[in-house]
């Protein structure tokens, strides 16, 4: 019964394995990839292949504070550091970590790994980032409104938060059929939480925006992507993602139950 399984330590253990079978988001950039980067060719991917809007980004990254959320696995953290941001990974997978880590050492780059749970950030304090920034995987937490309370406390005032995540309508298809074969077969009501190597909860919109919304950002920008493999790339996007901005507001519009409280205007 999935109410008897900790999805933390599950997922955890599920994605030591993938690194061991190099899985293709397990996989750390090249050290040609970090060398453009320090020369200002770089990009990053939030959703499926497609490199995120540059747009949405800092027009310079020199001196940005950056946390990669959910983002282990020697990928995005060191593309970031090499363009100049002050970056921390966090990551639930220690072996994942170990990626990020591997790839500093190898191109003398520095960056910050902290071990734990998406939905508790509390190892950083108020307003210590100017940019979050997580690809495709609260597919893996049991619970959004915890993690977009924690990415709005952790943000300084106009920092941005980038998220990515996993079109809900795609759990819909039976999971055996499309490895199977590639066959679309209803099968699944929403929301539904699928349990094999790691456990996946597919989240309404309501949780992925909404959520987003009641912690207090504004949504800034939005865009969505075709699956690169996936049978369900021939009648939907599988993925979306959200460029939401913590606005500068006076104390006295900070939203309800917020811990971050920001100075007078």
């Amino acid at each position: 019964m999935i109410e008897q399984i900790n999805p933390v330590e599950h997922n955890r253990a599920a994605w030591d394995r993938l690194v061991d079978v190099d899985n293709e988001w397990t996989r750390p950039v090249s050290s040609q990839t970090v060398a453009r980067a320090r020369m200002g060719e770089w990009a990053v991917v939030l959703i499926g292949h497609e490199p995120t809007p540059r747009d949405w980004l800092p027009p310079v990254m020199n001196g940005v504070d950056v946390l990669c959320l959910a983002s282990g696995g020697g990928q995005q953290g060191p593309v970031l550091a090499a363009a100049g941001a002050n970056v921390t990974v966090f990551d639930n997978s220690p072996r994942q970590l170990s990626q990020d880590e591997q790839v500093a050492a190898r191109e003398d780059l520095t960056l910050r790994t902290v071990l734990g749970d998406m939905r508790d950030l509390s190892v950083f304090v108020d307003a210590s980032f100017d940019l979050i920034f997580h690809p495709v995987a609260n597919c893996f937490c049991p619970d959004l409104a915890p993690l977009w309370r924690e990415c709005f406390r952790v943000l300084r005032p106009a920092g941005t938060l980038l998220a990515g995540f996993m079109n809900p309508d795609v759990s819909i298809f039976d999971e055996q059929a499309l490895d199977d074969g590639g066959e679309l077969v209803v099968r699944h009501p929403l929301p539904h939480t699928r349990v094999a190597e790691t456990i996946e909860f597919s989240h309404t919109m309501t949780a992925q925006i909404g959520c987003q919304l009641a912690a207090g950002f504004v949504l800034t920008g939005f865009t969505e992507a075709r699956h690169h493999q996936d049978a369900t790339a021939r009648f939907l996007p599988a993925f979306f993602a959200t460029r939401a901005v913590k606005p500068a507001w006076p104390e006295w519009a900070t939203p309800p139950g917020s811990r971050f409280r920001a100075p007078p205007a």
